[in-house]
């Protein structure tokens, strides 16, 4: 090799770390040009072109883009799917996608309570274990959110997916979702959320309650000292209880799909929180933790797409984008990918309905079925599981209402007669 590839080559090779920026920069280089046969040289400088400086946000981003990626690659491979795994349940009794969702709560709240335990993260720093209670949020939300997933067929997570296949319908839900998410953040349905829904929260500290965490609540409501072992006794019934519970069922040891996405949508929880907690942690530059949840940030990434040049990347709004990518790359390389569009003007209605519902539900109640339900529940937070309950409840109770109109029964009728199913109002006998 030519002395002077040799430098270039060493120059380009050069680099160093420091303060948290990862830095690519090399000394003047010469190229090696040819003219009319002849070699001769030129003095460069290279370091305008390759000085790359990444701070500790950019670094967290990249790193959860690429955790999301992969999410959203197995999330599409498996067909992991919230509300079908609620449809499942109450349509045709099989249990195989609730269980898989299941294993994944059970993994993430094990993982996550270790993480604490040997303080790589500090869970308390995130919002799900607050002091201020927002019941009425959770209930609220959690339901809204439950009838809009079912409506605009899929929570926030499988919207990301599903766009990353082709989706067009879930384009139209993904952006309904952000519009509204951002509207009651921000907007005048605002206003809805200040003064009817967060007006009623209340500060557990008044109560004794170090945080809403579901360890904490027992031992302030029983007086138990040793608050440790509580909280350890809480994280093995409720984390190994639902892995347990999953296994269970023979049919699901037997689904190679639904153990994968059960555990890797798990595991991805808790690695973010490490991400986020112990990689990104930086007291001078620091960030939330967090780990994934899908509505605050997809109104984010729509905000961050549209004023790019004067916004910052964070790891909710790369890990939205790596969701989107990683299922179009799977899509795309096992020949999936298909463009899919509205079927009819009610087809049009239920979705772009479902993304409002999402958006004000997921908003108010914190989160949706991985942010509540998977990330929020790893905190062993009770507004969490109240907000996970709630959703389920909510999407069930829809796929009712839904099953008796399609009898032709009136929208009221449907309704109680979804009631009674699950035995919230006494079933009409008939008449002899």
């Amino acid at each position: 090799m030519p002395r002077g590839l040799q430098r270039l080559y060493r120059a380009g090779r050069a680099g160093n770390k420091r303060q948290g920026n990862f830095v690519f920069s090399g000394k003047p280089a010469p190229i090696l040009l040819s003219r009319q046969g002849r070699a001769r040289y030129v003095q460069t400088d290279f370091r305008g072109i390759f000085e790359m400086h990444m701070n500790n946000v950019e670094h967290v981003a990249l790193l959860g883009f690429g955790l999301a990626v992969a999410f959203g690659a197995i999330a599409n491979k498996t067909n992991f799917c919230t509300m079908g795994a609620v449809s499942d349940w109450v349509n045709i009794g099989d249990t195989g996608r609730l269980r898989a969702w299941f294993l994944a709560i059970g993994i993430a709240v094990l993982g996550s309570q270790a993480l604490q335990g040997l303080g790589y993260v500090d869970l308390g720093q995130s919002i799900y274990l607050t002091t201020n209670f927002g019941w009425l949020g959770n209930l609220v939300g959690g339901f809204l959110f439950g009838v809009g997933m079912t409506l605009g067929s899929g929570c926030g997570q499988r919207t990301l997916v599903r766009v990353g296949g082709g989706n067009l319908k879930s384009l139209v839900v993904m952006l309904m979702l952000g519009i509204t998410a951002a509207t009651t953040l921000y907007g005048v349905l605002a206003l809805v959320r200040i003064h009817y829904i967060e007006v009623t929260n209340f500060n557990l500290s008044s109560h004794g309650m170090a945080n809403q965490g579901l360890d904490s609540v027992i031992v302030a409501l029983t007086g138990i000292k040793n608050a440790k072992l509580v909280h350890w006794v809480v994280t093995g019934l409720l984390g190994g209880g639902l892995v347990l519970f999953a296994f269970a069922s023979r049919d699901f040891r037997k689904s190679f799909d639904n153990i994968l996405a059960g555990a890797f949508i798990g595991l991805a929880v808790v690695a973010a929180w490490y991400i986020t907690g112990k990689i990104g942690h930086d007291d001078f530059n620091p960030i939330p933790v967090e780990s994934f949840t899908f509505v605050a940030p997809i109104s984010d990434a729509l905000q961050y797409v549209m004023t790019f040049t004067g916004s910052t990347i964070k790891f909710s709004i790369a890990a939205v984008g790596g969701v989107i990518a990683g299922s179009f790359i799977y899509a795309v390389v096992s020949r999936k990918f298909r463009i899919e569009t509205f079927t009819s003007r009610s087809d049009m209605v239920n979705h772009i309905t479902g993304g409002a519902l999402m958006g004000f539900g997921g908003i108010v109640g914190l989160g949706c079925t991985i942010g509540q339900g998977v990330t929020g529940v790893s905190t062993l937070a009770v507004g969490s599981m109240i907000t996970l309950i709630m959703i389920i409840f909510g999407s069930a109770l829809t796929m009712k209402v839904q099953y008796y109109m399609m009898d032709e029964q009136g929208f009221f009728h449907a309704l109680f007669s979804g009631l009674a199913d699950f035995r919230l109002f006494p079933r009409k006998k008939p008449a002899y």
